[in-house]
């Protein structure tokens, strides 16, 4: 049995957090690392690389499903094919693989063959990698009929290893940008493609299932959605409370300090449109990218200004995995 939410780990304190609440409500929860948070040679996220941070969630729980989210060419930092990103996935121990090589192959056809070649080579490393296939709408747009289509093909040329693909990506218009979900849910290309998930005898799930309510959230598992990933908001709920606690202490030296960090990072540049100012909206740039320089030496330093905050975030995080939890 999936968990029904996939969680992006975007700091350590998320993934501490994650793995205390699985042991205490004895539930599980996927974590879903992207090849920028966790990769073969370091990432930003605790600068882990990916058999350590394998190691690190399975010695400390069961519940957790760990998957790869987003594997392929051009899904990290460099410019790649993502092969070798992908053996070290295989050859790691994560349960479950997002192939998705639609960053680079646009077009179904191509998009297709390269999912199949990465399955099949994933597969000759270890053989006991489960798969995700299909892309979100901000990465490649799909309707259900061109999943259908998709799918189709997939079962046909995998054969036998069709049997080992568990979840396919549905789109029903989630989108994010500046910190919030700017798109409204369509629940009838929902329920399309969610019946066309289950026709292949598959799981559905949605991606950036972020900043929508724990309604919204419950409409689509009534329309028949299986498991939604919420990443960047859980990073936002961790900066919130590091700015909450940086004005209670009135330190606007260590807000500038954040700022910086963040600005120059330039990772604000792909959750804002063009025209953003980011000099005027100082506190939503630093809330929507401050997770990104968490394992700075620069951010380690600011954080010891403030007492106890891993805990405040570790009690904010719990109180969000409680609403999803109920749901």
């Amino acid at each position: 049995m999936y968990p029904k939410f996939f969680i992006g780990p975007m700091s350590k304190n998320i993934v501490d957090s994650i793995i205390q609440f699985s042991e205490e409500e004895s539930t599980s929860i996927g974590l879903i690392p992207s090849r920028r948070q966790v990769e073969y040679c370091g990432g930003y996220v605790n600068n882990w690389k990916t058999k350590e941070f394998i190691d690190y969630v399975k010695a400390r729980t069961s519940n957790i499903i760990l998957e790869r989210d987003h594997s392929g060419a051009l899904q990290g930092y460099k410019e790649d094919d993502g092969l070798d990103s992908l053996r070290a996935d295989s050859e790691s121990g994560f349960h479950l693989i997002h192939i998705d090589p639609f960053k680079k192959y646009f077009h179904l056809e191509s998009a297709l063959i390269e999912t199949i070649n990465n399955i099949k080579f994933c597969n000759s490393i270890n053989p006991d990698c489960l798969y995700e296939v299909g892309t979100e709408e901000s990465i490649r747009k799909y309707s259900h009929s061109q999943l259908d289509m998709f799918l189709n093909y997939l079962q046909h040329d995998l054969g036998e290893l069709f049997g080992k693909v568990k979840f396919a990506v549905i789109q029903s218009g989630t989108r994010l940008e500046g910190g919030k979900n700017i798109a409204s849910i369509d629940e009838e290309r929902c329920y399309k493609m969610v019946t066309i998930c289950k026709k292949h005898g598959l799981l559905s799930k949605e991606h950036n299932g972020d900043y929508i309510t724990e309604l919204d959230i419950k409409s689509r598992f009534d329309i028949g959605l299986d498991a939604i990933n919420i990443a960047p908001e859980f990073g936002g709920i961790e900066t919130s409370c590091i700015l909450q606690q940086i004005e209670e202490y009135n330190r606007k030296d260590l807000f500038d300090e954040f700022y910086n960090l963040c600005y120059n990072s330039k990772r604000w540049k792909k959750w804002f449109p063009t025209e953003f100012a980011p000099e005027i909206y100082k506190k939503q740039l630093i809330k929507v990218c401050g997770h990104y320089v968490f394992s700075t030496d620069e951010f380690l330093n600011i954080k010891k200004e403030l007492p106890q905050i891993d805990q405040k975030i570790c009690d904010q995080i719990k109180k969000k995995l409680k609403l999803l939890h109920s749901i």
